[in-house]
């Protein structure tokens, strides 16, 4: 690919702050200078941590979801399991796997990535790893923390496309990853 005047070119980050720093949420303010010469004062980001999120198959063909309330949408949702990845967690495999065992008490041995995306280049700053966990099998309970109660749902592999057609699956997310496992299955 060649570049030319209209090729896009990096934000040159002249200053940064982070200006609200909270378990739950932190916000930077960077001062830019664009390309064109222009700057900007007040570009804020969220700067979020890494989610792992996995597409777990059992071997007889269901498919290992969760159902939990979401405060900020304030709905219940049916989503894949997953979580943020953790302050000195270097793998986000084993966060996948991690967070895996915590919501629904099942694992796998045999767990790939799928892609490696990025959730919303615009303004977070994290990146989601979507695995496809094969031969799940349930080794212990729900290991859940204060904020979480989560219904494990076992959908047969066949309704996955339908409850996503119909908008039963519809958080992005979860979507993108059960479209690239039933592509990658071939369905």
């Amino acid at each position: 690919m060649s570049k030319d005047n209209n090729s896009p070119q990096p934000w040159k980050i002249l200053k940064s702050e982070m200006v609200f720093d909270e378990k739950w949420y932190k916000l930077r303010r960077d001062e830019v200078e664009l390309p064109n010469g222009h700057t900007l004062d007040d570009y804020y980001v969220s700067v979020r941590p890494n989610v792992a999120l996995t597409f777990p198959l059992t071997e007889d063909n269901h498919v290992i979801f969760v159902r939990q309330y979401k405060h900020a949408a304030g709905g219940i949702f049916i989503e894949l399991p997953g979580g943020v990845i953790d302050e000195g967690e270097d793998d986000p495999l084993e966060a996948a796997k991690r967070e895996l065992l915590e919501e629904t008490g099942y694992t796998s041995d045999n767990i790939e990535l799928v892609l490696e995306a990025i959730d919303n280049p615009t303004k977070d700053t994290n990146k989601i790893y979507y695995y496809f966990a094969k031969n799940v099998k349930q080794v212990a309970a729900q290991d859940l923390d204060e904020t979480e109660n989560i219904e494990i749902l076992k959908i047969p592999l066949h309704e996955v496309e339908k409850m996503l057609m119909n908008g039963d699956i519809h958080v992005t997310g979860s979507v993108a990853l059960c479209l690239l496992v039933l592509r990658k299955l071939g369905l």
